[in-house]
């Protein structure tokens, strides 16, 4: 048991709550109650009090004071600077892998004059269209933009269905792909200005800015294979839409636009950030700067798509993205899905935190079913 000196040389530890400050010892470098593992003085200094670390067998009921004893021969020797680093560095981390599970869940708070509560009542007010949702038995979801008199413009009604939506993927385990596409044969034409106009207030445009990108964020992340299926076109909020999905496919006769600039805007919904991500600095610049259409064939010549579809019809076009993306989605959940989680941290963490969650994830497919049937099959890779 190790505890916590609160006069000796202060040293952060993260495993403390609120991030105490103190120096550790090793039980027998102080002398405490003989009952308990209670407060005990330190052998640096009378006076000097310890604090046991959480896990211990809390407070002594005698309640000293205790006299200081000097380190002896016998006592056992302090950690080296080795092990101090190398679980110091394990605490961190913890504590890293607890923060990013908290930015998935959410990346603005309160603390940033975030109040969603208040922008999804506000939003409640601007009706019209629907984000519907189904999910197939091979374990693909298709995720309708449904508001065709709009060309599938986002009501206020519409981004708080999304977020919806991605919650109710969030806890599909079954799933392995998503297809998003738009009713009416287009894909989507941004935000319905209508709304736009209501919410123009600085206070409201942030708050609602905040919202998508929390929502575009949690399904970039989400463990499925992604597809936007882009029909006719992809303007503004659309354009962003698309880039939070791992793969684009596009039609003959569709585009994608960043028309913000003619809003006298810049993206607000994690598009931009992105689009870098996707196309590099130079070309994204291009692209939100000359807010210039974007056909399949540029499209392609920019890696801002994968592929041109051969058919322009709803339906059609929806049957050649599932065949697409079977490539992709076939194998069992659970391999499908951890590629997909290492593939994000790859993308998002420190090449140390990736590595480390590499090897937790690769942890969770060992010796599963998956692997046990492979070897079983002695397979031979040519």
């Amino acid at each position: 048991m190790w505890y916590e000196c609160l006069s000796c040389r202060p040293q952060v530890s993260p495993e403390l709550p609120g991030g105490s400050t103190g120096f550790f010892h090793p039980l027998g470098s102080a002398r405490g109650c003989p009952d308990t593992a209670g407060p005990r003085h330190c052998a640096r200094g009378a006076g000097r009090r310890l604090r046991a670390r959480p896990g211990g067998r809390g407070s002594c009921s005698r309640r000293g004071p205790f006299p200081a004893a000097p380190l002896t021969s016998a006592a056992p020797p302090a950690p080296g600077p080795e092990m101090a680093l190398a679980l110091w560095k394990n605490l961190l981390q913890t504590t890293k892998k607890r923060i990013l599970q908290q930015r998935r869940l959410s990346l603005y708070n309160g603390a940033h004059g975030y109040e969603e509560e208040l922008i999804k009542k506000k939003l409640q007010e601007f009706s019209g269209g629907s984000i519907n949702l189904s999910k197939e038995e091979n374990g693909i979801g298709i995720l309708t933009l449904n508001n065709p008199k709009l060309m599938n413009a986002f009501t206020g009604t519409m981004m708080v269905e999304l977020q919806d939506r991605v919650t109710e993927l969030e806890n599909w385990k079954d799933g392995k792909g998503l297809i998003i596409h738009g009713a009416g044969n287009t894909f989507c034409s941004g935000s319905d200005l209508n709304a736009v106009k209501e919410i123009s207030n600085s206070q409201d445009g942030m708050n609602m800015c905040m919202f998508m990108q929390n929502t575009l964020t949690r399904l970039m992340r989400l463990p499925l294979i992604s597809v936007a299926l882009v029909q006719g076109k992809a303007f503004g909020g659309g354009a962003e839409l698309t880039t939070a999905c791992d793969f684009r496919l596009m039609t003959p006769g569709s585009e994608i636009r960043f028309v913000h600039k003619h809003m006298g805007l810049v993206p607000g919904w994690g598009g931009a950030a992105r689009l870098v991500r996707i196309v590099g600095s130079g070309a994204a610049l291009q692209l939100l700067c000359g807010a210039a259409r974007v056909d399949p064939e540029r499209a392609l010549s920019l890696r801002l798509a994968e592929d041109t579809l051969p058919s322009s019809e709803e339906s059609a076009a929806l049957g050649e993205a599932r065949a697409w993306l079977s490539q992709y989605t076939d194998g069992p959940a659970a391999v499908i899905r951890a590629v997909k989680k290492v593939v994000t941290a790859g993308r998002e963490l420190p090449l140390e935190a990736a590595l480390r969650t590499e090897k937790d994830i690769f942890g969770t497919v060992w010796g599963g079913p998956a692997n046990l049937q492979a070897l079983a099959r002695r397979p031979k890779h040519r």
